[in-house]
């Protein structure tokens, strides 16, 4: 029998609790008994404890009353994991990962093993609005910004909420083979394994600066006339610079050189179109400045990993 444990804190994501915990329950229907899944919450302080949607939850231990190791110990994420440290927490959890054969996080429950420095060394990942934050917040680690889940060594992180399942269900699969994990992905109604990873919902090209600039000026301009031709010239000459420099000062304010920007804010006019037109993809393509259809499903295939169809599939 193996354990896992959740533990709870104050404006936890529920989401992150109940999926995972639900496909470790579900196992146990095609398990013996012997094999199953026994599930415990450790919650940080006694009595209820309020997710971030309101609901309140009673955790079957209080942190002082665990102190035993787990097969596998949890922490999810919420404004809880990404606000707050919970200082008790932490030492807690300090000392019981290291007699726990696994660990790992939901979501941004990655702020929290962060927090209590059992990140360091590791690859990892956390839902994609998230993953600059925790970039900066815990530099010794590795953060991956496109997976659904990612196991290193005796640490399993995942993307954003329902990326918790994913996470599960890999788990299960390692526990006790592909067959059961696949009969618990049926109950649920979710996919064994996802077309794509978290870039497929993350904004590829982040918002323009409020501030007029030169290089803003270029930014809005080339937004607004996507269907055109644009290469580092003509975006430097709309700037007044030279194509060196303006190449230099672009890089430095946005964090990617022009033809990065350029190819994102493509690919992010084409994902708007899939998902709220029924254009033909054709049309989408000459819109979003591809030139051709081909030269987009290259690039979304390279970038988010799905065609241009299985993209807007994905989301009609």
């Amino acid at each position: 029998m193996k354990t896992v444990a959740m533990v709870l804190f104050p404006d936890f994501l529920l989401l992150d609790m109940a999926g995972p915990m639900e496909v470790f329950s579900i196992a146990n229907r095609y398990l013996k008994p012997d094999d199953h899944y026994m599930l415990t919450t450790i919650g940080t302080e006694p009595g209820a404890l309020r997710a971030s949607n309101g609901v309140s939850v009673h955790a079957d231990l209080f942190i002082d009353q665990a102190c035993d190791g787990y097969d596998l110990l949890l922490v999810p994420g919420g404004p809880g994991a990404y606000n707050e440290k919970h200082p008790p927490l932490l030492d807690w959890l300090r000392h019981n990962v290291g007699r726990s054969a696994g660990y790992g996080s939901i979501c941004t429950g990655a702020f929290v093993l962060g927090h209590a420095g059992l990140l360091d060394g590791y690859r990892v990942t956390t839902h994609w609005h998230y993953t600059e934050r925790l970039i900066k917040a815990f530099p010794s680690a590795t953060v991956e910004t496109d997976q659904i889940f990612i196991q290193d060594r005796n640490l399993i992180t995942s993307g954003g909420v329902t990326a918790g399942i994913d996470l599960a269900l890999s788990v299960v699969a390692r526990d006790h083979g592909k067959k059961v994990a696949q009969d618990v992905a049926k109950v649920l109604l979710v996919v064994m394994k996802r077309q794509g990873g978290q870039a497929q919902f993350s904004p590829l090209m982040a918002a323009v600066a409020p501030n007029e600039t030169a290089i803003t000026r270029v930014q809005n301009h080339v937004l607004e006339h996507l269907d055109e031709a644009f290469n580092i010239e003509r975006m430097a000459s709309l700037a007044t610079m030279s194509a060196r420099h303006f190449a230099r000062v672009f890089a430095r304010e946005v964090n990617m050189t022009p033809m990065e920007f350029l190819q994102s804010a493509r690919i992010d006019c084409a994902r708007n179109l899939l998902e709220t037109t029924e254009l033909p993809l054709k049309t989408v393509a000459f819109k979003s400045g591809f030139g051709s259809v081909r030269h987009m499903r290259f690039l979304f295939g390279e970038k988010l990993g799905l065609t241009p169809t299985q993209y807007r599939e994905q989301f009609s």
